[in-house]
């Protein structure tokens, strides 16, 4: 089969486009018999392996009801610990690759998974409509793409799996990594992402694939302090020196700090996780481009993506079963574990309902009807604008990271966008129910230089959270008194400067692994706590280098 790069090469647009995206071609009923087709072939290496004995716990389904019925739903813990020792010889097909996500702290500090060959050439398949996506204005559009994309290296290096996604991706086109793959890898991640905006002064840049935050932190990195840009490094380098120089003429003209859209025309962004809506207008504001969302884990792949409305998500067929949890039986089983939550497919979804997703890998894959922990939003059936007939979704929020005050339900994701809609400028930051009382206890870490006091900055949160709280429920006179009644309130602690800095130079002593060195946004533990508000020892700091020039 061709690679990609030779389909753009040869001019066969069309077989490009329908291998990157044509699943948003079809119908639901076209989906649904390619979920099934592959589903059925899954199961039959299931039965005929040690390891779909021990996940399906003995059972031998025939059919999709019976598999539905018969198998349970799991988590991590029941594939400990043979992923962790990486049994190759009990899985259903040999593994190409494993790759990793850093687990939970207390249960497991490192989940391995494995990645067939099949499944590996299906991602890299899927990463090209990425690509085209994250490009185009409509459908087939391929004017964008060229045969050498110039891409900065901002991901976690293998074997973490955006790591592995970029290694993977040599396998359709010839990208240009800055810096090389292999150097990359070997150097700590703030060292990275300064050489490559370094190279990428020469170069250019045609594709930012990684974390939102890092985007925007370069971002505020450059408006900040390209007043005090010193140009005399590039004196050698004419390239960097005239793109340098352009940048700062254009910035000049539009009497504003120069910005990373000064610099690079950046053809496409592609980011991943909530952040990504967070950050998603200082990413426009800053690069001068919208960036894709895509829905991934580690576990599997690539669930959805945006297209170029850059709106909700559609879901990839290829990849991965998807099954979804209702809410109401997401309730059920947080009341009684013991309880089997029904699930429905994507053809038996509702518009404006939340489900908890559960996945089941296709093509010799490991995870089994397993439950990612995340829930996510059906926002409509179809998207009427672009004419695209699956339902749409987007991420709502980890399946266990509601702060529920009766009528005010509060995830990591709308407490982080009242933050920032209320202005505040800050490092970081840290939230939990103040327990026995109907109260949100908000622990930030302010910028330098901003001031702002505690119940200035409470009140500020609680007016964006209430503002949305208005607009997400039908107005009623029950539910305003109700709301009067619990008397919800935000509190706010301002954390000591240097606060999170000195965490994650504690975590890294201790040896935690690079998921672990913050802490969670949502419901950190008293150790947690404890440590961010003691007062920050003298330590070197800890940050990504943003800058691409030198900043004095």
């Amino acid at each position: 089969m061709p690679r990609a790069i030779e389909l753009l090469q040869q001019g066969r647009n069309e077989e490009l486009w329908q291998m990157g995206c044509g699943f948003i071609s079809l119908t639901t009923e076209q989906f649904m018999a390619i979920q099934k087709r592959l589903l059925l072939e899954q199961i039959e290496l299931l039965n005929h392996c040690a390891f779909g004995n021990k996940v399906m716990r003995g059972a031998q389904p025939e059919t999709i009801e019976e598999f539905r019925q018969q198998v349970p739903l799991t988590t991590y813990a029941d594939y400990f610990p043979e992923l962790a020792e990486k049994r190759e010889d009990i899985l259903p097909r040999k593994p190409a690759l494993w790759v990793h996500t850093s687990g939970r702290s207390g249960e497991h500090p490192c989940k391995w998974v494995p990645i067939t060959p099949v499944y590996a050439h299906v991602l890299t398949e899927v990463m090209c409509g990425l690509a085209i996506l994250s490009t185009c204005k409509g459908w087939g559009d391929l004017s964008a793409l060229h045969d050498h994309p110039k891409i900065v290296y901002t991901v976690a290096p293998r074997p973490y799996m955006s790591g592995a996604l970029a290694s993977l991706l040599q396998e359709q086109v010839t990208a240009d990594y800055l810096p090389p793959l292999d150097e990359a890898e070997g150097l700590p991640f703030e060292d990275r992402i300064k050489l490559g905006l370094q190279q990428a002064l020469s170069r250019g840049i045609d594709y930012f694939f990684g974390l939102s935050l890092v985007l925007a932190a370069i971002g505020d990195k450059f408006s900040q302090s390209s007043d005090k840009v010193d140009i005399r490094p590039f004196l050698t380098q004419p390239k960097a020196l005239l793109r340098l120089t352009k940048g700062l003429v254009k910035s000049k003209l539009a009497r504003r700090p120069m910005l990373p859209k000064d610099l690079w025309s950046v053809k496409g962004i592609i980011s991943s996780g909530l952040d990504s809506m967070v950050y998603k207008e200082k990413i426009r504001e800053f690069w001068g481009r919208c960036p894709l969302d895509i829905y991934s884990s580690t576990e599997g792949g690539i669930i959805a993506t945006q297209t170029w409305d850059y709106d909700s998500m559609t879901f990839i067929p290829s990849l991965n079963f998807l099954e979804f949890i209702p809410e109401e039986e997401h309730w059920k089983w947080q009341l009684d574990h013991s309880y089997w939550p029904k699930t429905v497919l994507l053809d038996e979804v509702e518009a404006g309902e939340n489900y908890e997703m559960v996945i089941t890998n296709f093509h010799g894959g490991a995870m089994v009807r397993y439950r990612i922990g995340d829930m996510v939003k059906i926002t409509s059936l179809r998207n009427e604008k672009l004419g695209i007939a699956i339902p749409q979704m987007v991420f709502e929020r980890r399946a266990d990271d509601l702060l529920d005050f009766v009528t005010i339900r509060l995830t990591e994701k709308s407490i982080w966008q009242a933050i920032e809609n209320a202005g505040i400028a800050y490092e970081d930051w840290i939230a939990r129910k103040k327990v026995g009382e109907p109260a949100l206890q908000l622990f930030i870490e302010l910028k330098d230089g901003y001031q702002a006091g505690e119940a200035n900055i409470a009140a500020a949160v609680y007016e964006q959270i209430m503002n949305s709280n208005n607009d997400s429920y039908a107005t009623s006179s029950v539910h305003e008194d109700l709301t009067d009644m619990i008397n919800f309130r935000v509190e706010a602690t301002l954390l000591p400067s240097g606060a999170f800095t000195n965490y994650t130079s504690q975590m890294q002593a201790e040896g935690a692994d690079l998921a672990h060195l913050k802490p969670l946004h949502i419901n950190p533990s008293d150790k947690v706590l404890s440590l961010l508000l003691a007062k920050p020892e003298a330590a070197p700091e800890v940050k990504v280098e943003a800058e691409a020039v030198t900043i004095r």
